[in-house]
């Protein structure tokens, strides 16, 4: 059973910074992409950023050059620091991978979800 856990979100003003993290376990055998998704109350899911295992990035537009995705292989963990945050960043943050399972093939898991909250 393969399981992604999110955690970091909370309450922070307009301008400041958050990381978020999400850690795989279970029985793996290689995470290939993972990536953040995000939505906001009344708006449809939205990717936000990307990661491959060899370490090749990309952004949506809205959080490119505020947003940094990272991952810690090792620790099965990816990354999502959040700097000069807006209001319309506030969302439910949704963590995603693509990962082989021990004796499985490659599928795609998603966390729980993590609140993020900006006030003006």
């Amino acid at each position: 059973q393969v399981q992604l856990v999110e955690s970091g979100g909370g309450l922070v003003q307009a301008g400041g910074s958050l990381r978020l993290s999400c850690a795989a376990s279970g029985s793996i055998y290689r995470i290939n992409v993972m990536r953040w998704y995000r939505q906001a109350p009344g708006k449809q899911r939205e990717w936000v950023a990307a990661m491959t295992s060899v370490g090749t990035t990309n952004y949506a537009d809205s959080v490119k050059g505020r947003f940094t995705i990272s991952r810690d292989n090792a620790k099965k963990t990816v990354y999502l620091q959040m700097n000069s945050l807006k209001s319309e960043d506030t969302a439910v943050y949704y963590c995603n991978a693509d990962i082989e399972a021990m004796g499985y093939m490659n599928r795609g898991y998603w966390g729980q979800g993590t609140q993020v909250t900006v006030s003006s």
